[in-house]
């Protein structure tokens, strides 16, 4: 009998955890679309002209959701910064952008963690101060509370 409340407690737990970092709710689909056609036009304008202190281009990715997740906007690396343009994404409670080599747990543990990311603010800068960004090939969105990946862009 105890062994049966535990593990009803721990299906109980898991499925919280999963939902605590749920969708943001109906027409999330039609707003994010108008946002990733204008990321779009925001990035191929930006891109030509983004280059680092050392005259390198930039590299960008367009955001791809993951895990039945929405994400959707442009991100920029360069190796200073990581501009998101367009951005937009499910709710989380505990949302972060992480500079990974790939988009599933073992690459966020094995990533950097940049900064906590807002869900609803199309446009965000974080400072990349002593991270070798050429060690990394994606920019991922991750819900660390729920140890789940909400989206990633692949960076070229």
């Amino acid at each position: 009998m105890r062994t049966t409340a535990l593990a009803g407690a721990a299906v109980l737990t898991a499925t919280l955890m999963l939902t605590a970092c749920g969708t943001s709710g109906a027409g999330s689909d039609d707003a994010m679309s108008d946002q990733t056609m204008s990321s779009q036009e925001q990035s191929d304008d930006m891109s030509d002209d983004m280059t680092d202190d050392m005259g390198m281009a930039a590299r960008t990715g367009t955001f791809e959701g993951l895990n039945d997740k929405a994400v959707a906007g442009t991100a920029e690396v360069s190796d200073t910064e990581l501009v998101l343009s367009g951005y937009s994404s499910d709710e989380g409670p505990d949302l972060h952008v992480y500079l990974t080599n790939g988009t599933d747990e073992a690459a966020v543990a094995a990533g950097t963690e940049i900064d906590v990311v807002a869900f609803d603010e199309a446009s965000q800068t974080f400072a990349l101060d002593g991270v070798e960004v050429a060690d990394y090939d994606t920019v991922v969105i991750h819900c660390d509370k729920a140890k789940a990946v909400f989206g990633a862009a692949p960076l070229a």
